[in-house]
């Protein structure tokens, strides 16, 4: 998988599907990428393929991609992490998705998944071919969440704490792994990642958003996991070495962000 830049701008959430069964070539190289997904917690992830599944937001297809693994700590950010890695993969094949966490039968998915007592199912997500116009629905969804629109640079990424924000300009070559960070996807689009860039080393936290408590499966993480696979990816394209690290600097904010992980960086 290459030219991440290009995918993360390009992709978007998709509902509408134009009815065409997935070329086996397609499913085939699904099928092999999966076996290559990893995370930097280390922690499995086990994917399958859904037929004959239906969602109330959905139309044009019934093939889904489901994911399930072992209840642990960090969990959630894991699959986050992993399952982002198959949606970007599926966008290079031309193949649309969306994340979906709740709209959806559960317990009909949890079954066909065949989940095991101490496993966890956070999400699915349609493939199909994207219709060439999406239905009136998912137009109003998209218009309700404000699909399209992201926080600003300053907004989400901080320097040496949080008092200062950092600018795009001052980014450096930091700035396209942060930028596709901003540019991700979350659930009802609340971006509640927060960066700060201190030394060498990225420093990701959590910004809570009212009423997003913790819980199983807790979507918040979900995207926190989402933003640090968009940080490693476009950093490793680009020839910036990082390291995954567990080592909160403990940098005090007024908000009471949580420290989830950082990447050290030489560049």
């Amino acid at each position: 998988m290459d030219n991440i830049e290009r995918l993360v701008r390009e992709r978007r959430s998709f509902r509408t599907f134009d009815g065409r069964t997935l070329t086996a070539e397609d499913k085939e190289k699904l099928c092999s990428f999966i076996e290559t997904i990893d995370n930097p917690y280390g922690l499995p992830v086990e994917f399958k393929l859904l037929e004959k599944m239906g969602c109330p937001v959905v139309v044009g297809t019934n093939l889904y991609i489901g994911a399930k693994m072992k209840d642990a700590p960090d969990m959630n950010v894991a699959f986050g992490y992993s399952f982002e890695k198959l949606v970007l993969y599926a966008q290079s094949l031309g193949i649309g998705t969306v994340w979906i966490g709740g709209t959806m039968d559960r317990g009909a998915f949890e079954r066909a998944m065949e989940l095991g007592e101490d496993e966890v199912m956070p999400c699915v997500s349609p493939l199909g071919y994207p219709a060439k116009k999406m239905s009136l629905r998912e137009s109003m969804m998209r218009k309700g969440v404000k699909a399209d629109e992201r926080l600003c640079f300053e907004d989400v990424v901080y320097w040496n704490g949080f008092e200062q924000t950092l600018t795009s300009e001052a980014a450096g070559k930091l700035f396209l792994p942060l930028e596709m960070v901003r540019l991700a996807p979350s659930a009802v689009n609340k971006q509640p990642w927060r960066m700060v860039v201190m030394d060498d080393a990225v420093h990701f936290y959590l910004q809570r958003s009212k009423n997003f408590s913790g819980g199983k499966p807790d979507m918040q993480k979900i995207d926190m996991g989402i933003a640090l696979c968009h940080f490693e990816l476009m950093a490793k394209e680009l020839g910036i070495c990082t390291e995954f690290v567990i080592a909160d600097p403990n940098i005090p904010c007024k908000t009471e962000a949580e420290y989830i992980a950082s990447y050290k960086f030489k560049i």
